[in-house]
């Protein structure tokens, strides 16, 4: 039912990349050329996007005039209606149209507003431009009148301030009426089941978490929380008319669902010699580690038993680090006609990162703990001699600050949220195989964020994760666009 006019996007390789999944989207799914999967798979015939482009010159345009890069609030109002103005003049006329997006959100986050706060004060914080960005979203709405709009944000958006006032109603109150004459209606998506709204249209006097959404409650294998905000403009909202309905609850799905059928990969050693044998023998060499031998007086002998185990199966794997592509037929018990391509016949954006020995040490202990207990550990559930070498250490072990700083997720349970965070070292992202001793790769985090395998991310690997992090999960916001078109079009059906 809808396609998309025109994206904008401020950051460069992520434009890249969606300006690729445009020009995926511009052909029919059963008709996308042979050319766009030599391009995922490396094919040196196709070294970059744009030799691709040059060899489907209509769909290249095409992916050129919807994927725009700019920086909103920067590049001049002016230019930017213009932009939309084109766009939408390519729709039929009198159709209804849909806005999407949310204003750039880190220091709306609770842990970006702890962190600003304490390295740079308060005042630097409170006069972050990055709080009233919503209005430029405003303005857009202001000047060309969505029939719909979907504004996406975290949940510290709930409570973040502004000279001392909650800045969450008032951005409701300006949203019910952008300016005079043009009204309307909010709506939650959340459901009952979500224990946090019933019923799914809102009130002036809404709670505000009604509008929050919750992932793993509707198939996404990871907990993430974010406020969903749907506005239709009052004349497609008559008084007494419905709304968009809430999405329903759905089965939750896990780590393992998402993510075990991927090519097991062997992590890298940084700072040191890096080789087969030698990544073996450093994980080996874990029975002989003083830290290994504190997990008995610690009590963790179940622990001690798994990494055993684990080290005494170790083996390397036939994608040994991964590649930018790896041929592969694994399926995910997770919605495999949602993720697979077979055309594709394998996996992108799968390569492992490198880490110190002393982390692939902990790395190993962390998943192995999680295999065991079912929980991730921590800091005081460390043996002594395998904790960092950090500053305020001390201060982990004995209270709640900074205790989980290696997080493993978890195989028969949803992820916890995966952030852009993830690009820094991985540390909160342990893959839960012990016989790997890795963080997550792109692809994995990916998967966990519902991307299709088909969906490739440009740029070097850090920039791969920043995008993905910042992601709304694909499979969510399908649902959120299933229910703003049942209520645009009543016979509308899911293919």
């Amino acid at each position: 039912m809808f396609r998309i006019a025109l994206s904008v996007e401020m950051d460069k390789t992520a434009h890249r990349t969606l300006r690729l999944r445009s020009f995926f989207r511009s052909f029919d799914p059963d008709d996308v050329p042979a050319d766009y999967f030599r391009y995922l798979q490396g094919d040196p015939e196709l070294p970059a996007q744009e030799a691709l482009f040059d060899r489907h010159p209509r769909a290249g345009d095409a992916a050129k005039d919807e994927a725009w890069q700019a920086t909103l609030g920067e590049t001049a109002p002016a230019y930017v209606s213009r932009r939309v103005n084109e766009a939408l003049a390519s729709l039929p006329i009198g159709r209804p149209w849909i806005m999407i997006g949310g204003p750039p959100c880190q220091a709306y986050s609770l842990v970006g507003r702890s962190r600003m706060i304490g390295e740079v004060g308060h005042r630097a914080f409170y006069e972050d431009k990055r709080h009233t960005l919503y209005q430029e979203y405003l303005r857009l709405i202001k000047g060309h009148a969505p029939a719909v709009f979907i504004m996406e944000n975290v949940k510290g958006l709930l409570s973040s301030r502004l000279n001392d006032t909650l800045i969450f109603g008032q951005i409701l109150k300006d949203l019910r009426r952008p300016k005079p004459g043009l009204d309307y209606r909010l709506t939650a998506l959340s459901s009952s089941e979500d224990g946090l709204f019933s019923g799914c249209e809102s009130t002036d006097q809404a709670d505000p978490e009604a509008f929050l959404l919750r992932a793993e409650n509707h198939g996404v294998p990871q907990a993430r929380h974010r406020l969903i905000i749907v506005g239709v403009r009052s004349d497609y909202a008559a008084s007494g008319a419905s709304m968009p309905s809430a999405i329903p609850k759905s089965v939750q799905r896990t780590c393992r669902q998402a993510i075990e059928d991927l090519p097991p990969l062997r992590s890298s050693i940084s700072r040191a010699t890096d080789s087969e044998s030698e990544w073996l023998d450093l994980l080996r060499s874990s029975l002989h580690q003083r830290w290994f031998s504190q997990l008995g007086s610690a009590d963790q002998h179940d622990v001690a038993a798994r990494i055993s185990r684990a080290v005494g199966g170790l083996r390397i794997p036939r994608s040994r680090t991964g590649a930018r592509f790896i041929r592969w037929e694994g399926v995910p018990e997770l919605a495999p006609e949602w993720f697979i391509d077979k055309r594709l016949g394998g996996v992108c954006n799968h390569e492992s990162r490198s880490h110190i020995a002393s982390d692939l040490w902990r790395y190993l202990f962390v998943s192995s703990f999680g295999a065991e207990k079912g929980s991730s550990p921590k800091i005081k559930d460390f043996p002594r001699a395998l904790l960092p070498d950090h500053a305020n250490i001390d201060e982990a072990v004995n209270s709640r600050m900074f205790n989980d700083r290696f997080r493993v997720q978890i195989w028969d349970r949803p992820s916890t949220t995966v952030t852009s965070h993830i690009s820094k070292d991985g540390h909160y992202f342990i893959h839960p195989d012990p016989t790997q001793a890795r963080s997550l790769t792109v692809r994995e985090a990916a998967r966990l964020q519902t991307f299709p395998d088909n969906y490739f991310f440009e740029g070097p690997r850090t920039e791969q994760y920043h995008q993905v992090g910042n992601a709304v999960p694909p499979l969510l916001a399908r649902k959120v666009a299933e229910s703003v078109a049942r209520f645009l079009d009543p016979s509308f059906k899911v293919r």
